[in-house]
């Protein structure tokens, strides 16, 4: 990154709304694991992100992760949890990220959002933020065939964080000796 982009990115005031299951979901259908540590400065260095909130269902044997994630920097948005018939969790967080971006938007709280999913769902908050001249990107953790249609309309700039693997992959530890030097 050039000086310039640095000077520009240090004033920026932007989010990062993160559907934590969507973020989980999709990068695990490529099979490799994010180095979320290594996303959030990613974020900030990227897309001079202040503030990346994570929605997230809350389930207490998770807490150790929950507790990694604030240490990476990410604010969590909990959603209360329920079960289905199979004892599968859900905890819809689309409602809440709606919420949090649209408040923060008419309380002028960034300049910009970045929306981290491939759901559909928040088409509606992509077309309000781009109308108001507030979104950035739509960051989708799918391939491109599996990000929505929905999204896709709306003509908002979309990237795809499988492109990133190898800046946000989890590295893997090499053996002892495995690249022949001591």
């Amino acid at each position: 990154m050039d000086n310039q982009t640095k000077k520009i990115l240090k004033g920026t005031n932007n989010f990062a709304y993160i559907d934590g299951a969507n973020l989980h979901n999709g990068i695990a259908g490529f099979g490799w694991t994010l180095d979320y540590a290594r996303f959030r400065v990613w974020l900030s260095e990227k897309y001079g992100v202040k503030n990346a909130y994570i929605f997230i269902g809350l389930i207490p044997r998770y807490k150790e992760l929950y507790k990694y994630l604030q240490e990476c920097g990410f604010t969590l948005i909990f959603k209360e949890v329920v079960y289905d018939g199979d004892g599968k969790p859900k905890g819809n967080c689309d409602a809440d990220l709606v919420l949090q971006a649209t408040r923060d938007a008419y309380e002028n709280k960034f300049n910009m959002a970045i929306i981290i999913s491939s759901d559909g769902d928040y088409a509606g908050l992509v077309k309000f933020l781009k109308a108001r001249g507030k979104l950035r990107v739509i960051l989708s953790p799918h391939a491109k065939e599996k990000c929505s249609i929905l999204l896709k309309r709306t003509d908002a700039p979309i990237a795809y964080l499988n492109d990133q693997r190898l800046i946000l992959q989890t590295q893997k530890e090499k053996a002892p000796d495995a690249d022949g030097t001591a």
